[in-house]
């Protein structure tokens, strides 16, 4: 690739009149595209019927003597340059002295299209449009149908979701901090509204075993047994909801726990795990608060590598101790939750995507005062709109993921 210069002369240079200036081949089926984050010229070539202003960019190498050049501008349905500039492109960082212009002038002009950065992808008219998405980074705000069945009866709910997901990965991607914030599920129907003001967790890829275990079955073999254990944690989760009549409102003020990675992926992005710990829960009702010890197995699993396909899963069990007698629950109240769920992306909006999210609950409990323990089951099938979805870390160049 051609070195940046000093700026003598602009980008006109090679189409001055009175001078000899190259010439554009015939385009090549596929048209290839230039080359991300390589250096990049803005060049003035004579008119043609499709870029009628001469006005490319261009990407030069010395040694094939080749300069492959995309219009500036995008194309219209016609395939004449329009008035808008290509987005998301690699800036023109080179500038030709006279030599060097000179000598570009000799190069072969191959048509190609414009680059694009990884997750992204560039049509022959020179349109950017995001193919790849991160679902664990994102703002999302979504609705769904999610009827409710207990003793037999069916209940009509609708629920209104909203969140904040944040990913940072430390330690040259060998640790992954998960941040979330204001998670919120509203039912209506069967009243009940789930919101976490903030969740912290982490996944780390330990660079010791914790274990060696040599086998001698045949030719010596050794295994490595890693501990990846990480922290969970959360602030000022309320849980308020109506059953039989009763009203009952949770506000848990904080939890600690301890996570074990059973599996987690190479990017720590999907994973499997176990934690356990305890909270301090305050029961807004009654007026009093107790200790909430909690474990759980849960997982995040991204199916496929441009992140259109998800699978959730999670069991957990809790229980309340420290707290006064209520009349109508057990001394020590127990929660067992447990729930799976499914979300594809379908589409996306300004390139924002708009994904379908079905899923399946059951919680059994006996916290709520003169509301017998029972099963409820739910599934919920709807549409979440991300506000915010960048593409995966991850993510290929269009070329490679695409052609």
């Amino acid at each position: 690739m051609l070195a940046p210069t000093l700026p003598l002369v602009g980008a006109l240079l090679l189409a001055q009149p009175g001078s000899e200036a190259p010439v554009l081949q015939p385009p090549s089926f596929p048209l290839p595209a230039l080359t991300w984050g390589a250096p990049t010229a803005c060049l003035m070539l004579p008119p043609t019927q499709h870029v009628p202003s001469g006005a490319w960019r261009a990407q030069c190498d010395d040694d094939a003597q080749r300069c492959r050049v995309a219009p500036v501008r995008e194309l219209g349905a016609d395939g004449v340059e329009t008035d808008r500039p290509v987005a998301r492109a690699t800036h023109c960082s080179v500038s030709f002295d006279e030599e060097t212009a000179e000598r570009v002038k000799t190069y072969r002009m191959e048509p190609a299209r414009a680059d694009a950065p990884p997750g992204w992808y560039r049509d022959e008219r020179g349109r950017v449009m995001q193919f790849n998405f991160d679902l664990n980074r994102r703002v999302w705000l979504g609705g769904a149908w999610a009827p409710m069945s207990h003793d037999g009866q069916v209940m009509h709910r609708m629920r209104a979701d909203f969140g904040i997901a944040v990913e940072v990965p430390t330690r040259g991607d060998k640790t992954l901090h998960r941040l979330r914030f204001l998670e919120t599920e509203l039912h209506l129907g069967v009243h009940s509204l789930d919101l976490t003001l903030a969740r912290y967790d982490f996944s780390i890829q330990r660079e010791d075993p914790l274990l060696r275990v040599t086998t001698f079955l045949g030719k010596p073999r050794r295994h490595d047994l890693y501990l990846n254990m990480g922290l969970w944690m959360e602030a000022l989760h309320l849980e308020q909801l109506k059953r039989d009549g009763q009203v009952a409102r949770f506000l848990s003020l904080g939890a600690v726990q301890a996570s074990v990675d059973l599996w987690h992926s190479r990017d720590l992005v999907s994973y499997v795990r176990v934690r356990a710990g305890t909270g301090v829960e305050s029961d807004l009702v009654h007026g009093f608060n107790a200790v909430a010890p909690s474990a759980a197995l849960e997982g995040d699993v991204t199916l496929d590598p441009d992140g259109f396909h998800h699978f959730r899963m999670s069991a957990e069990v809790e229980t309340l101790l420290l707290a006064p007698r209520v009349e109508g629950r057990p001394r020590r109240p127990e929660r067992l939750r447990v729930q799976a769920g499914y979300e594809v992306i379908l589409l996306a909006i300004n390139d924002q995507p708009l994904s379908l999210l079905v899923d399946g609950r059951g919680v059994r409990r006996d916290d709520i005062a003169g509301v017998p323990e029972r099963w409820e089951w739910s599934a919920s099938a709807g549409l979440r709109f991300s506000l915010w979805a960048p593409a995966r870390r991850s993510a290929p160049i269009a070329v490679a993921a695409r052609e």
